[in-house]
């Protein structure tokens, strides 16, 4: 962890849940109120279609809400897509930009994800950066060139508002891989000095690991050098599993 900073465990739904989901993300606000995450910081990114009923869920409470995509636009002829402000309003806090998901099935470049978290910025949202190499690129020697790539060409320079990113080998999301602790603490150190070339901010800005994080090893990678939280896929459609992560925090 970076001293200093609050750590911060967010939750990507990706494309699942439906109305009766709302019971996981009550019972995640439910555990967070009962101190069951410690001092860190909660946030859940369902769909879009659930995204105004959990506001209402966690209004008031302890987790944040967040989305998973925005358009770089305000508003415009952009039919199927949501803006930032739409999410704002909404009731979300966070958004994610530049998901490997979104960078592989739609071929978003880095210039495009800094847009959104531009726009996500401009909206009063802050923008969850996802950054990471593929396998190819870790076996060619190429992946600490091509995460610190990422990061200089997705993120906004000098922000005056938070930002939060989220480094997910692309190899390790959903597979049940992850790479080795000494893996992921050389590259959280990689991407800590990426972004105080950056920003000023850049020593205080939350890295989080992605990638296949489940209770059974959150304990080893989360308490790294510059690994400041977790960003959450699978584990993190269960409140069980995804406070299993977050409960880690009560001791460190």
């Amino acid at each position: 962890m970076t001293p200093g900073v609050r750590p911060f465990v967010a939750g990507n739904w990706k494309m699942n849940g439906l109305k009766a989901s709302l019971g996981e993300i009550a019972a995640m606000r439910r555990a967070a109120e009962a101190g069951e995450a410690g001092r860190a910081e909660l946030a859940v990114c369902p769909p879009a279609t659930l995204i105004s009923q959990a506001a209402s869920v966690l209004a008031g409470g302890p987790v944040a809400l967040g989305g998973q995509d925005c358009h770089a636009e305000a508003c415009g002829a952009h039919t199927g897509d949501i803006s930032a402000e739409m999410l704002k309003d909404a009731g979300a806090a966070y958004v994610i930009v530049g998901h490997s998901e979104r960078r592989a099935a739609y071929g978003e470049t880095d210039a495009e994800v800094r847009a959104k978290a531009e726009a996500a910025i401009s909206a009063g949202l802050t923008p969850i950066i996802c950054v990471g190499e593929t396998r190819q690129q870790r076996e060619a020697g190429r992946a600490i060139e091509v995460v610190c790539r990422q990061v200089t060409g997705s993120t906004p320079g000098e922000w005056t508002r938070a930002v939060v990113v989220a480094y997910e080998p692309v190899w390790a999301i959903g597979t049940g891989l992850t790479p080795t602790p000494g893996d992921v603490a050389e590259m959280h150190a990689e991407i800590r000095a990426a972004l105080g070339a950056l920003s000023s901010a850049g020593a205080e800005t939350r890295i989080l690991y992605g990638g296949s994080v489940k209770p059974a090893n959150a304990q080893d990678l989360l308490g790294l050098a510059n690994v400041d939280g977790a960003l959450v896929g699978g584990a993190s459609l269960k409140a069980i599993d995804f406070l299993g992560i977050a409960r880690i925090y009560r001791a460190i």
